[in-house]
């Protein structure tokens, strides 16, 4: 067994290229290896979008602000102070003293120049421009920004794009078309990018310039796994250090292992079913093939109402979830987060949902398949999910189970990443769909993912919607929320957003996933949450944990340095795939992962 192990460990260092690294030597570096299984899509923070990429330019940039460690409120970063206009249209930042890895000096005119780009240039548009849409223009002095507004925004200390070296990215041609793979890349957050193999890793070290004191470690490396399966193999035998976001049956494979900590913390993720409630584009022309059925806001409240959240934590969570009794701000998130009371909230009721349809004239069939009152369509529904998730492959079960005591039949609809997120967030060729997002300290952003302008155009362009949700009172709202400068009473604001879209069903909050994630304690000897009381590691907004990371000092034994992290963690990948007969390069952009 071990001789074909071995074989099969050296035919997958052929594969993919890569020979034995030698011996470490004493003094190796402190190299802390992580595991993620979704790939970068870009190492372009203009263009990356996936989360996984979102966190690597956590650690590799700044910001104007960040999440405090603490509350999660802004707290400076770049900007080390700010002043704001009574009317809130003119933002003031003080740019700190700090350089760029290159030893140039960071200034206002690197963060007018990033900003002004993506409000110019359509391709840097493409991982943020919701950020800059507001803009009216941004100008710099020395190490002063100043940023004027066309409205109040109340979340301008949110802004998540990363601030780019003027003198660097200047020079690039065609932004929608470059890589960014020269290395070093030039940075002046915790760590600087020195190498990158798609689909496989990203090696890091860190930045001796950083302006909060150089990190505790010598090297980050990330690890590009095929599936999670192989991920939990590789912490367990030691070729990663650290993984997160894990589904639960991956978080319980780690039990018993006495040098791995489970790490199990509520989460900043909502799960939730999207419905296809009649799309149009963003000129209010219909498009997709949704059934007709969900365009009725009885429907929504049916379904809503025939589904048991607490079952599907217990069952398809393994208990680690919160049912979802608001919208799709997570718990986590206390001053934001809005929760059905009362005789408003939807509470699992076969014999009531069947009430609602009778009521609304859906009739069943001899064959107990309900159709639509003029009689013209079966209430038959398709549910879009990706291919290769089990977790949700149950989920469906479920619903099907629970639908079909409607009268209604659901059939599924397994989807690879790409052609699912263009059939529910382009073309609508879909009725209900699985969906979710990871929810940053500050709502805004999921929340405008339902305004009407974040629909596709005529041509599929654009967009970035998450319902093809177009509602006045929702619009209204989100304008009241975003000039109010009262944390209090903006929060009432978006709580009532919340509410609309509870009680309106364009989407169904299931559930609120626990951020799960392990690491090894015989290599990580301390790497501080955020929150820091019972927060997240790499699930987490902020940097805070990969910049507080200690090593565990192994006089060289095990910390083999630059090379064998990587090598390592790719071989295991290649094993679990071989044994199961499943070796193919591919990418997944499940939706567990894919947004922020």
């Amino acid at each position: 067994m071990r001789k074909w192990l071995a074989g099969l460990a050296a035919l997958g260092m052929a594969a993919v290229g890569i020979l034995p690294a030698q011996a470490a030597e004493p003094d190796s570096p402190k190299v802390i290896r992580v595991g993620a299984t979704q790939a970068m899509d870009s190492m372009n923070p203009f263009l990356a979008v996936r989360l996984v990429s979102s966190s690597i330019h956590r650690w590799m940039y700044g910001f104007l602000t960040v999440p405090d460690s603490k509350t999660l409120q802004p707290s400076p970063d770049l900007a080390e102070s700010w002043t704001t206009s009574p009317d809130g249209l003119t933002w003031t930042f003080k740019i700190r003293q700090a350089k760029w890895s290159d030893g140039q000096p960071v200034t206002a005119e690197d963060a007018a120049w990033t900003f002004t780009k993506m409000m110019t240039d359509d391709g840097a548009k493409t991982a943020n421009g919701p950020a800059v849409e507001n803009f009216a223009s941004v100008t710099a002095n020395g190490q002063e920004l100043t940023i004027k507004l066309k409205a109040p925004q109340a979340s301008m200390l949110d802004n998540p794009v990363p601030i780019m070296p003027k003198h660097v990215w200047e020079k690039v041609g065609d932004i929608a078309k470059y890589d960014a793979d020269d290395y070093p890349a030039v940075t002046s957050g915790p760590y600087i990018a020195v190498e990158h193999k798609k689909d496989q890793y990203v090696k890091l070290k860190a930045n001796p310039d950083y302006w909060r004191g150089r990190p505790k470690i010598d090297e980050l490396q990330m690890i590009f796994y095929d599936n999670p399966a192989a991920a939990v193999v590789g912490l367990k035998k030691g070729d990663i250090d650290l993984i997160g976001r894990l589904a639960p049956p991956d978080f319980e494979a780690l039990k018993g292992t006495d040098t791995i900590v489970q790490w199990n913390t509520e989460g900043r993720r909502s799960t939730y079913l999207q419905i296809n409630h009649g799309a149009t584009t963003s000129d209010n022309k219909p498009i997709g093939d949704g059934h007709p059925a969900l365009k009725d806001p009885r429907v929504r409240q049916a379904l809503h109402t025939a589904i048991d959240k607490q079952k599907l934590v217990d069952e398809v969570q393994n208990g680690l979830a919160r049912p979802a009794d608001g919208s799709i701000v997570p718990p986590m998130y206390k001053d934001f987060f809005w929760e059905a009371t009362g005789a408003e909230k939807v509470s699992f009721d076969l014999a009531k949902a069947n009430k609602i349809l009778d009521d609304a004239g859906y009739k069943k069939g001899a064959d107990g398949i309900r159709a639509m009152p003029d009689g013209s369509r079966k209430l038959q529904f398709r549910f879009s999910i990706h291919t290769d998730t089990p977790i949700e492959d149950k989920l469906a079960e479920y619903l099907t189970g629970w639908f079909k005591e409607l009268g209604i039949t659901l059939t599924t609809k397994r989807l690879d990443s790409s052609k699912f997120t263009e059939e529910t967030g382009t073309t609508a060729l879909f009725d209900i769909a699985i969906s979710g997002w990871s929810v940053n300290p500050d709502p805004e952003e999921v929340l405008a993912t339902h305004l009407c302008s974040r629909r596709p155009t005529a041509s599929g362009e654009g967009g970035g919607t998450e319902s093809f949700y177009c509602d006045p009172q929702f619009e209204q709202l989100y304008a009241q929320q975003q000039k109010e400068l009262d944390r209090g009473k903006r929060a009432e604001v978006i709580k009532k957003m919340e509410q609309r879209l509870y009680t309106d069903a364009p989407v169904i909050a299931l559930y609120y996933p626990n951020n799960l994630e392990g690491y090894r304690s015989d290599r990580i000897a301390s790497v501080t949450s955020i929150p820091e009381d019972k927060g997240m590691l790499y699930g987490g907004s902020g940097y805070w944990p990969f910049y507080t990371l200690e090593a565990v000092s192994t006089n060289g034994e095990s910390d083999e340095g630059s090379n064998t992290g990587v090598i390592v963690g790719v071989v295991a990948a290649v094993v679990v795939l071989a044994a199961a007969g499943l070796f193919v390069a591919r990418r997944k952009r499940g939706v567990a992962d894919e947004r922020e």
